[in-house]
């Protein structure tokens, strides 16, 4: 439910201290799964385009897609995935056949696990220790990589993408015979079964598995889609966001546009213009590299509607610059989720009035403000977001403790993000908890200095983080990346934050770098912890004598 202006309605309950999105009943019962839903979608117009490849040059209409994935769910069948805990592991790129393989899976009611493929072998190996797939999934390229941990694992391999001599493939599947009346299978209490194991971020440790559930708010939240809508997602079915897309596109019967091919600003103005994309969702990173490049104007985007980001901090110019190329207010927005809760938590359409927001709460979702002594906190005040969606989550795979840690026993997620709510019921999200920082005895946030650095005009991106000694704690140090045919250097960076930071303890005390791009994680956000590592190779090799 929107309000006048086109934003999710949120009211705040004062005596309780809980924010709340519009309360909603959905359209569907309880025990449909996902896939007897999407299985019903896909037999309505069966000669209409459902997916284009861009990258393969390819077009499946619904029937295609309806009857690839039921040959995938029949060889489940024969292959005696029965039960929950029967999953199959997939590592692939958004080819041709990886939607037909999760849906057929689906329509069995096998839970998949996905798992990113520039994952190195060891955290592959632990992420599937945990699932023990049956089969692994992957495409031919990674096939080298993948046989050892199969072996390892006691698993089979079947390629997606590609073909290795005397491995099964998906188009071996496709192969499998149909049977009369075919139907998904049913579950009592379908919604509260598993759909699909995805991973962690990672950002605070070993990634883990995380369970997602047959919950209709995995789509429900994009509810506007419609047949006439093109949807496009560069993540992978590893990431919340690549799952999204995945089952909108088939529940509201929109085309859905995948490319086996990277982001880059350079191919999703191409593919904006070829293939017309009406509905994106992109990492708040890959707006910072549109709205940054030199090429990209208002005629290439003409086409969006819907330009949603996710995934970290985007800069105050970054936005009005992506602003710029948009035809109206609205189509860009902000919003914010956790995998762990399986769907969008909140949502800003007004990114050109509160561009610090990510907006306010979606349908069905509650959210507190804690103190770290547990106290309710109420508008304006920072604390640990806390928020419940009430569904059924079944956890982290295989980890009891993890998963108590993030759900506590009434049903509220511990989100270990800090964040306030204003006095419009705006949520503002400002920092990882465990990323807060000391120096001299004083606390901060890396997001402090990072906005202060943001101001200069020469900056297009900016990560801040501590470099920890013994006698002063973690003293802040910046890496930059200049906007293309910016003149910037370190000294720079530094008088900036001097003549802007009035307080010691927040200078860049460990300096600063200009540096050509920010390491990011598969799904596009800035990976701290490893653009601190890039940081201190580069001063170690600057500080080695020559040999």
């Amino acid at each position: 439910m929107l309000d006048l202006n086109g934003n999710p309605a949120t009211s705040y309950n004062s005596e309780h201290k809980i924010w709340s999105g519009a309360s909603e009943q959905s359209f569907y019962n309880d025990d449909l799964t996902i896939g007897q839903i999407i299985f019903r979608r896909l037999q309505s117009e069966p000669l209409r385009i459902f997916q284009i490849s861009h990258s393969e040059n390819t077009r499946l209409t619904r029937s295609q897609m309806l009857q690839n994935a039921v040959k995938v769910s029949i060889y489940l069948r024969q292959q005696g995935f029965k039960q929950e805990t029967h999953t199959v592991g997939i590592l692939a790129r958004n080819s041709t056949h990886l939607a037909a393989l999760a849906y057929g899976c689906m329509f069995n009611g096998t839970p998949f696990h996905a798992v990113n493929f520039n994952v190195d072998e060891h955290t592959i190996c632990h992420l599937f220790g945990i699932t023990k797939p049956r089969i692994i999934c992957c495409d031919a390229q990674d096939y080298d990589k993948m046989v050892n941990i199969a072996r390892t694992l006691g698993t089979k391999i079947l390629t997606v993408d590609g073909s290795i001599a005397n491995v099964a493939s998906i188009l071996d599947v496709f192969q499998t015979t149909l049977i009369d009346n075919y139907k998904p299978e049913s579950f009592d209490k379908g919604t509260d079964r598993i759909l699909a194991i995805l991973c962690s971020s990672g950002t605070t440790g070993t990634p883990k598995a995380v369970t997602i559930s047959n919950s209709r708010k995995i789509f429900e939240s994009q509810s506007y889609l419609s047949p006439d809508d093109v949807q496009y997602a560069p993540s992978t079915l590893d990431w919340l966001t690549g799952l999204i897309s995945l089952v909108t596109a088939a529940v509201y019967g929109t085309v859905r546009l995948i490319s086996k091919d990277p982001f880059s600003p350079a191919h999703f103005t191409t593919m904006c213009e070829q293939q017309s994309i009406s509905w994106t969702l992109l990492a708040a990173s890959h707006i910072a590299m549109l709205a940054n490049c030199p090429s990209a104007n208002a005629a290439q985007l003409r086409s969006l509607r819907h330009l949603l980001f996710a995934g970290g901090h985007t800069l105050v110019p970054t936005l009005q610059k992506m602003q710029s190329y948009l035809r109206g207010v609205g189509i860009l927005r902000n919003a914010y989720g956790m995998t762990e809760l399986g769907t969008c938590i909140s949502c800003n359409y007004s990114t050109h009035t509160k561009p610090k927001s990510v907006g306010r709460l979606m349908a069905n979702i509650r959210m507190r403000v804690v103190s770290d002594t547990g106290k309710s906190l109420g508008p304006n005040q920072l604390g640990e977001l806390y928020c419940h969606n009430g569904q059924h989550w079944s956890g982290y795979y295989g980890n009891a403790k993890a998963t108590m840690e993030m759900q506590d026993s009434e049903g509220w997620f511990h989100t270990g993000d800090l964040g306030y709510f204003d006095e419009d019921n705006y949520l503002h999200v400002v920092e990882r908890k465990k990323d807060m920082l000391k120096f001299l005895g004083m606390m901060y946030y890396p997001h402090e200095i990072e906005e202060v650095i943001a101001q200069m005009p020469e900056v297009a991106e900016v990560c801040v983080f501590g470099i920890w000694n013994e006698t002063e704690g973690d003293a802040a140090a910046a890496s930059v990346v200049p906007k293309p045919g910016g003149q910037l250097d370190a000294s720079q960076v530094l008088h900036f934050v001097s003549q802007h930071m009035t307080v010691n303890y927040k200078q860049l005390h460990g300096g600063a770098q200009i540096v050509p791009h920010l390491a990011k994680s598969a799904n596009g956000k800035v990976n701290r912890k490893a653009v601190k590592e890039n940081y201190l190779k580069a001063a170690k090799q600057l500080n080695t004598p020559d040999s």
